[in-house]
C-alpha cells in the first residue's frame, strides 16, 4: 500500500488499455492521467522545478510563472503548493473552466490573455505577457516549457523507458506533439535503443509545428501557433495531422465504451488508427500515449451545444470512422507526412 507525503510521489505509470475491441486494431494506450495533477505534465513540472532548484534559479522568494493551455499549469500548481512557491499561470480562453478552477483551488493565480497577436496567435500574446512580467520584477522565474531541456528529459528518463519495459518488442509509438517535450524525449530514447522503433508524431490540423498552414484550433493540448523550439525533426520518423472533428468523434466513441479521455488522446488515437489502417499490423506492437483524462473537457468536447456551434451536427456521429482520408507525402530525410 503506497503511503506518500508529497503529491508528486505517486504516479501510476504502468496502466495500458488495448483498444482492439473498440477500433479493430490492437493499440496499447498508455494512461498518464492517474496522479494528483491528472496528466503526463506532472513529470515535466517536477523535472523543470527540481532542475531550477538545483542550479539556484528558484529561491524561496521566487514566483514561478508559466504559459500553459491547461495541464502544465495544473501540474505546476500542484508542485508549487507542495513546495511552498507562488505560481502564476498565463493562459488564454481555450483553457477549460475546470482547469482554471483547479489551479485557483490549489492557490495559484491565473491570468487569461483575451486577445491574439497578429503573428503568433494566443501563444504569442501569452509569451509577450510573460516576458514583460519577468522584465518588470526579478522575483518572477519563467521555467519556459517551450525551451527548457528538462521538458524532454523528463520523458527520456521516464516515459519512454516505461514503454520499453512494458513492451520490449514495441515496433511503433504514437506521440502527440505540443511543445514536443514528450515527443522529443521518447524519440531520442528510442533512437538510441537496441532495436528499431518507429516514432510517429501526431499533430492537429491548423498547427504550424511541422510547417503546415495555421488554422483554427479550439481543443487545447496539442499543436502550436509557432514552431516549437525543442523540436528536432531529424529524430521524427513520420507526422500525421488530425482534424479536430475526428478528435471529437474518437473521444466520444471511447466514452461510449467507458473510457473518458481528454482531447489530445482523441487526436493521438485517431491518427494512430489511420496509420494502422494503412499498414500491415500482423505481429506489430503499437503503443500510444494518453496524456490525461476527460473530466476537464466536459464543458467542451463532451458538451453538445459547444460542439454543434463550432463543428455542426455531423461531429456527433460516433458511428462514423474515427479517421478521414489519409494522404501521404514525403518529408525531408524520407519521413512521411499525412492528414486524417
Amino acid at each position: 500500500m503506497p503511503v506518500i507525503t508529497v503529491p508528486h510521489a505517486f504516479n501510476e505509470e504502468d496502466l495500458y488499455v488495448d483498444l482492439r475491441p473498440i477500433f479493430g486494431h490492437s493499440l496499447f494506450l498508455k494512461c498518464e492521467g492517474f496522479n494528483f495533477a491528472g496528466s503526463i505534465k506532472l513529470k515535466t513540472a517536477i523535472e523543470m522545478v527540481e532542475s531550477a532548484e538545483r542550479d539556484g534559479t528558484l529561491t524561496p522568494e521566487s514566483i514561478i510563472v508559466e504559459s500553459s493551455s491547461g495541464n502544465l499549469g495544473v501540474a505546476l500548481s500542484v508542485i508549487a503548493a507542495s513546495k511552498g512557491y507562488r505560481f502564476l499561470c498565463v493562459t488564454d480562453p481555450r483553457c477549460n473552466l475546470a482547469t482554471r478552477l483547479i489551479m485557483e483551488a490549489l492557490g495559484s493565480q491565473v491570468h487569461v490573455i483575451a486577445a491574439q497577436k497578429a503573428q503568433g496567435g494566443f501563444l504569442g500574446a501569452r509569451l509577450a505577457y510573460v516576458n514583460a512580467l519577468c522584465d518588470s520584477d526579478s522575483r518572477y522565474v519563467w521555467l519556459s516549457q517551450y525551451t527548457n531541456p528538462s521538458n524532454w528529459k523528463a520523458h527520456y528518463r521516464r516515459t519512454a523507458p516505461e514503454i520499453a519495459r512494458a513492451f520490449p518488442g514495441v515496433d511503433v509509438v504514437f506521440v502527440g506533439a505540443g511543445t514536443t517535450g514528450t515527443l522529443m524525449g521518447c524519440t531520442r530514447y528510442f533512437h538510441e535503443w537496441h532495436r528499431p522503433v518507429r516514432v510517429v508524431a501526431i499533430d492537429s490540423v491548423g498547427s504550424v509545428s511541422f510547417g503546415g498552414p495555421p488554422g483554427r484550433r479550439m481543443i487545447p493540448g496539442l499543436g502550436m501557433s509557432v514552431r516549437p523550439p525543442l523540436l528536432d525533426e531529424t529524430y521524427v520518423d513520420e507526422v500525421i495531422h488530425v482534424e479536430e472533428a475526428n478528435t471529437i468523434r474518437t473521444c466520444r466513441r471511447l466514452a461510449r465504451r467507458g473510457f473518458l479521455f481528454g482531447g489530445s488522446t482523441g487526436t493521438v488515437v485517431s491518427g494512430a488508427m489511420g496509420w494502422l489502417d494503412q499498414h500491415d499490423t500482423h505481429d506489430l506492437t503499437a503503443v500510444a500515449i494518453a496524456a490525461d483524462l476527460g473530466e476537464r473537457y466536459l464543458d467542451t468536447i463532451y458538451q453538445t451545444n459547444w460542439l454543434q456551434a463550432l463543428y455542426g451536427e455531423d461531429v456527433l456521429d460516433t458511428t462514423a470512422p474515427p479517421t478521414g482520408s489519409r494522404t501521404a507525402g514525403t518529408r525531408p530525410g524520407g519521413r512521411g507526412t499525412a492528414t486524417t
